[in-house]
């Protein structure tokens, strides 16, 4: 058997998804929590750091813990980070394999420290997987920003300061995560001799997935919209149509298989993206079966058929 070395950045993912797992578990299996500790400091300090917009709403906060607040609507901030972030690591990536020059030192510091702990060996990821996840992590993130600017209609929900940090430092670990999983660079050949099934079968995976968030973006945007487009309402409405109809929150789904995808482009042959996506998996599990809950409890009408996060699933 081979033993599996984990570096410094598959720590990190691992400590990360580990950390939403238990948090998730701790909701699932606790139904009766919320009510006997609601006002409990703990419990509150706890529920204001996993919880954000609606589902922080109705959460019985002691007037110090609303001086972190900062306004959901900056979301569009995370995705303009990783916009400028991702483009100028890919234009390293390209200096790198088609100009043959060195990362910056900063840049090259940087990927050691995350890389450490695993021996210097031969990388099997291809570098046109390397460089096709890159130009997905950018088209990604220009969408989303596109839809918080354009499309989405934020209401005066709020993320706790320390979650607005997280999400700034998370996409700029993203975008190096991306070089660690090849780190070395070596590649397999030209170019587009490496082309293979999986990079097609993850950039179709990766389209249909985007286009079924932008769908889920749509249909949430028009709860507080009329037919004109105009904002009629910032109030929260049950969500209905398309993909709504199996799960409560799609949006979340359609990301996990976001990274799926990417993970496909990269021919499943990286650990560390798999670190990544199992963290995705159970960031958004939680989120969603948070916003599921807040569903059920408001509507009486919600339909009992639809899962969380996952159609049938979960």
């Amino acid at each position: 058997m081979v033993p599996v070395c984990l570096s410094f950045i598959d720590v990190c993912w691992s400590l990360l998804a580990l950390s939403f797992l238990a948090a998730l578990c701790a909701h699932r299996l606790s139904p009766d929590l919320h009510r006997k500790h609601e006002t409990g400091r703990l419990y509150v300090v706890f529920q204001d750091l996993i919880r954000y917009g609606k589902t922080k709403q109705d959460l019985k906060r002691d007037e110090w813990l609303r001086v972190f607040d900062v306004p959901k609507r900056w979301f569009w901030h995370f995705y303009a980070i990783s916009v400028g972030w991702n483009c100028l690591l890919l234009l390293f990536y390209l200096n790198f394999t088609f100009l043959h020059q060195s990362y910056p030192q900063w840049l090259t510091g940087a990927l050691d420290i995350l890389t450490s702990g695993v021996p210097n060996t031969d990388n099997q990821v291809p570098q046109l997987s390397t460089l096709l996840v890159q130009l997905l992590l950018c088209i990604q993130s220009l969408r989303r920003l596109l839809e918080c600017l354009f499309v989405s209609v934020f209401s005066d929900g709020a993320v706790h300061l320390v979650q607005y940090v997280f999400g700034v430092c998370y996409y700029f670990v993203l975008g190096l995560t991306v070089l660690c999983c090849d780190r070395l660079g070596k590649g397999t050949g030209a170019l587009l001799s490496q082309l293979d099934w999986f990079h097609v079968a993850g950039i179709a995976l990766f389209i249909a997935a985007s286009l079924m968030q932008h769908q889920c973006m749509v249909l949430l945007a028009r709860l507080r919209t009329g037919k004109s487009g105009a904002v009629e309402t910032l109030a929260h409405r049950e969500p209905k149509g398309g993909w709504f109809e199996l799960v409560s929150c799609p949006h979340y789904f359609a990301e996990l298989l976001i990274y799926v995808s990417l993970s496909l482009v990269f021919g499943g042959l990286s650990l560390t993206w798999w670190l990544v996506v199992l963290y995705v998996l159970f960031n958004q599990a939680l989120a969603a079966q948070l916003c599921h809950d807040l569903y059920i409890s408001k509507y009486e009408s919600y339909p009992r058929h639809r899962k969380a996060f996952i159609p049938f699933i979960l």
